[in-house]
Formats: C-alpha cells, sequence, structure tokens
C-alpha cells in the first residue's frame, strides 16, 4: 500500500483496502512502522459497551500495530459519530497504538476530530475528494487493483452464482466427480483431484481459463473430498496467487449447488491473505449457504472474525501442504 499523507489519501485508499464504498460504517486502519496494515470496518456501533471497543482495539494489538486512522461514516441513524470515534480512540490509546487522525463523512463532506484549525478543518467539512482523480486510485489501477464496488452489493454481486451454475446437465457433470468418502478407490480419486488443481491452474496460468469444462468440473467435484481441498488450500506460491485467485473465484461463480462450499471456503482463504476482509466474509456467506455445517467454513470465520494476521495465515497454510501432498501421494 502506498503512503497516506492527508485525510484525501485516508478517504480514497479506504474503498480499496475493504473493496467497495463504506455507508454507516466504523473503519479503522492499521499502522505499522508507517505502512498501511489491515483495514477493518463494523456497522457504526449503537450502544457498545467499552470492552466492544476493546475488542476492536486488541485485533491492532494482533497484528502488531502502532498507529491507526479512524472514520466513521455516518448515515441516516441517530448514532452520535463523535460518541463512537471518542470510544474508539480511547480503547486504541489504552491498548498503546497512536491515533494518526480521525474523521468524519456525512454527505459527501469530511472533518477531522484531531484538526482545530477552521481554516483547513471548517465545522461544515470538506469535500470528499473524487476517487477517480486521486493519486491513491491511480496508484491502485497500475497496480492492476480494479476500482471498489459502489456498496457491498457490488461486492456480493461479484462473486453470485451465474445462471450456468444452475443448468442440469452441468451438475450431472460436476457430480460425476464427486468423491464417496468410503470408494475403495479413495487414494486413486484423491491424486486425480490434486492432478486436476495443478492442471487447471496451469490453463489459467496460460490464460486459457476454465476452457475446459471436462476438466473444471473435475475440480470442483473432486473438492468434495477434504484432503483435495485442503491440498488445494496449499497448492499456490506467491509466485502464481494472482491466477489461483481468478481461478477460484471464476468456480465459485460456477459451482452447482452442493459443491459450492469447497470452492468459497478457499477464495475465502486467498482473500483473506490479500487483505480483502469483506470479500472473505461474503465467501465464507455463500459457503454456509450452500452447507451451513461445513466445518472450514465455521473455522475460517472464527480465524478471520479473531484477526489473525494474513502472515500467520499463510504460514499455517504453507506448514499444513506438505503433509497433505505426503498423504494422497504417498
Amino acid at each position: 500500500m502506498t503512503t497516506l499523507t492527508s485525510p484525501h489519501d485516508l478517504l480514497a485508499a479506504i474503498p480499496f483496502l475493504i473493496g467497495y464504498h463504506p455507508q454507516n460504517s466504523l473503519v479503522l486502519v492499521a499502522l505499522k512502522d508507517e505502512a498501511v496494515g489491515m483495514a477493518m470496518r463494523v456497522d457504526m456501533p449503537s450502544d457498545l459497551q467499552a470492552s466492544g471497543y476493546d475488542l476492536l482495539a486488541s485485533h491492532f494489538l494482533r497484528d502488531e500495530a502502532d498507529g491507526a486512522f479512524v472514520v466513521a461514516y455516518v448515515g441516516d441513524g441517530a448514532v452520535d459519530p463523535e460518541n463512537v470515534l471518542i470510544n474508539t480512540s480511547a480503547a486504541l490509546v489504552r491498548a498503546g497504538i497512536d491515533i494518526k487522525e480521525s474523521l468524519i463523512v456525512r454527505d459527501n463532506r469530511f472533518r477531522s476530530m484531531l484538526c482545530s484549525d477552521l481554516t483547513c478543518c471548517p465545522p461544515e467539512g470538506s469535500v470528499v475528494p473524487d476517487l477517480g482523480s486521486s493519486r491513491i486510485a491511480a496508484e491502485h489501477v497500475i497496480a492492476g487493483h480494479p476500482m471498489p464496488f459502489e456498496s457491498v452489493d457490488g461486492l456480493v454481486q461479484s462473486i453470485a452464482a451465474v445462471p450456468s451454475s444452475f443448468e442440469s446437465i452441468w451438475q450431472d457433470e460436476v457430480h460425476a466427480f464427486w468423491v464417496s468418502s468410503d470408494s475403495e478407490e479413495i487414494q486413486e480419486l484423491q491424486r486425480d483431484g490434486a492432478t486436476a488443481v495443478i492442471d487447471l491452474a496451469g490453463e489459467y496460468r496460460e490464460g486459457r481459463g476454465a476452457e475446459d469444462r471436462e476438466l473444471a468440473a473435475r475440480v470442483i467435484g473432486r473438492l468434495s473430498d477434504i484432503q483435495v481441498r485442503d491440498f488445494a488450500l496449499g497448492s499456490h506460491a506467491d509466485e502464481s496467487a494472482d491466477y489461483y485467485w481468478v481461478m477460484w473465484r471464476d468456480l465459485l461463480r460456477i459451482a452447482p449447488r452442493g459443491f459450492v462450499a469447497p470452492v468459497a471456503c478457499l477464495f475465502a482463504a486467498m482473500a483473506y491473505e490479500r487483505g480483502e476482509g469483506a470479500l472473505a466474509h461474503k465467501g465464507l456467506d455463500r459457503a454456509l449457504s450452500d452447507d451451513d455445517q461445513y466445518s472450514l467454513a465455521h473455522l475460517l470465520r472464527r480465524v478471520f472474525t479473531a484477526g489473525w494476521p494474513p502472515q500467520s495465515f499463510s504460514a499455517m497454510r504453507a506448514q499444513l501442504h506438505p503433509k497433505v501432498v505426503a498423504a494422497i501421494f504417498g
């Protein structure tokens, strides 16, 4: 993330950090040695106790942050944003976190809680700058990042099922590769699934995507096996992360009912590692909508909600992968 040098930079960066333009939200952005770390968004608190604010601050300690930006995006409700920002800042200060900026955004205007200079921070606030013309947006677009969605609804739609996922012929194709846990050929099927994941990733690396319909069906179907799913969880490296990311997103959108949860968890895990927490949680929503008892989705929800640093999650995944490879390929 680029350096944030002004409130304008901060307000331009937040939609990129969480994936969409927040509304009626409290957003906290962590700083570590002046570098931007995680961003956390919650609905504007209305009756949160001090312990609740301390819980928010605890995520910053876990991320080893030393500073924070805090922004209240005010909606139509009766919540007092100043009181929310004061309580949030107090909790962060108790945790030893330095408050770098505290802003209220309302009706496309913003004002700082920390600045008393009326020439730069008038009581009526200043106009929120246009995102498209900002330095932050230009740097993100040049780096290949998409523009943020206008609302959380756009974020949800970006990973929603496409009509073809409901076609009965496609559902039958995928189901043909379903793995029964008591199959006499379980290890052979697991090897087939792991190999299919690598083969499809190779298709994405070459820019062909999911053109091979049978291969895509094979991957989605074989992911019904936990070992294949866990193999897929650790199969990407830093240099391959971008095309794996596109692959899991595409497969999530075309996966038929009953096969969504494993793909959604893989997508959510990668989203979390990329710092896209809101998208990670929406991925888990899709997983639990498909199977409300899916254990990995519940585990990931606890991990994400606890604010584990993405690096710690990546390290755990990397430690697990060799064991899964050994179990599948012997």
